[in-house]
């Protein structure tokens, strides 16, 4: 007689686990343009993201108290408001925020006049969180708060929102970068490079894949030449002429093919890590006569909000620890030796300017400073 099968006990999550679990899930509500709250022992808040809001007013309704908006201070300097050398800020006005306020704070409006009398003082800790979470989100750095007196979680489940412990971000932070085992490993021969397989993984909190293009039988014993690109939307696929994006992925690939094998590693990090809706923000920005960096900035964001974590990660699962790297940046090279990757040699990787980008290209010279 066979022995009874015993029953299958799933493993209880870590705190890790527990933690990407609900920051993940109250992201998902703001990027849908709702609220959540965000609470730890002593207090509790009321937060939407800036750019989703209907209408400011619809959270003094629910909480009895003011709303703030929370932006960085780089963007509250861009709206000649004192930072205070605080790194957020929470903008009031005299009357209350509306919406065409927000507008102009965020930047969707350039009408100064719609804010009355504002004031800027630096964001509280909760508030600066806040803010972090909504970044967490991939939106725009911009929150809208009101403080909730009341017992939080009963709030919560009153307006059947989802609720967030602080604790958890810390833990989430701990995992940024952390890869899941690959999801796909299949050939996909391209135009000049047909030996080419394609290995996906997935980003533990859930983000977009990232892509390893692995070109014939590269070597691991050896340096191997290797690109970090990241996506472009724009560039890669439509061939826009504000960037050198295109040229140099289909330049990578040409070239990884010409020296018999190597890796490119094609990162989901649109926009040096803003994405695609705020890189279009950001040009928009660079009409009005703003470089590159600044139009980040402007924004509210980094000059470069990319990490290479993963791609260090990457390379590692694929037994590359030695490369030779295809870049101008050398904030890349720097990256990957913090993550154990040895970069044996800078290879140039540059292509010819056009009046479209010829601006762009001298910007990442002169203040990012890549090597041309």
């Amino acid at each position: 007689m066979n022995a009874p099968i015993e029953p299958k006990i799933a493993p209880q999550p870590n705190a890790q686990d527990a933690s990407l679990t609900a920051v993940g899930r109250v992201i998902g509500d703001l990027r849908r343009g709702m609220a959540i709250v965000l609470r730890d022992d002593s207090a509790a808040m009321l937060v939407t993201a800036a750019e989703s809001s209907v209408d400011p007013r619809a959270l003094t309704m629910l909480t009895d108290a003011g709303v703030a908006c929370l932006v960085t201070a780089s963007r509250a300097g861009a709206l000649g408001l004192d930072a205070r050398d605080a790194s957020v800020v929470a903008i009031e006005t005299e009357g209350g925020l509306d919406r065409d306020a927000i507008a102009t704070i965020i930047g969707e409006t350039f009408d100064g006049s719609q804010l009355v009398r504002p004031s800027a003082k630096p964001a509280t800790p909760m508030q600066q969180t806040a803010l972090e979470v909504v970044k967490l989100a991939r939106l725009l750095p911009a929150a809208l708060t009101s403080p909730i007196d009341s017992d939080p979680t009963e709030f919560a489940q009153r307006y059947n929102l989802l609720a967030l412990d602080i604790a958890n971000i810390s833990e989430y932070r701990g995992a940024a970068g952390a890869l899941m085992d690959y999801a796909v490993d299949t050939t996909v021969p391209l135009e000049g490079a047909e030996k080419t397989r394609m290995i996906a993984y997935r980003p533990a909190d859930g983000g977009k894949a990232h892509v390893a293009i692995v070109i014939g039988e590269p070597d691991g014993s050896r340096a191997v030449l290797a690109r970090l690109h990241s996506e472009c939307f724009t560039g890669d696929l439509f061939g826009s002429l504000r960037c050198d994006c295109g040229d140099q992925l289909r330049g990578a690939v040409a070239e990884i093919e010409a020296a018999g094998g190597g890796v490119l590693l094609y990162l989901a990090q649109e926009g040096r890590g803003i994405g695609l809706v705020n890189k279009l923000r950001a040009y928009k920005l660079q009409d009005d006569g703003f470089d590159t960096i600044d139009a980040n900035e402007q924004l509210g964001f980094g000059a470069d909000e990319r990490v290479y974590a993963p791609a260090a990660t990457m390379l590692r699962r694929l037994g590359f620890t030695r490369i030779r790297l295809m870049t101008n940046n050398p904030d890349k090279v720097a990256a990957l030796e913090a993550h154990g990757i040895v970069v044996e040699d800078r290879v140039a990787h540059a292509f010819p300017s056009n009046q479209h980008n010829e601006q762009y290209l001298q910007t990442k010279a002169a203040r990012s400073g890549h090597m041309f």
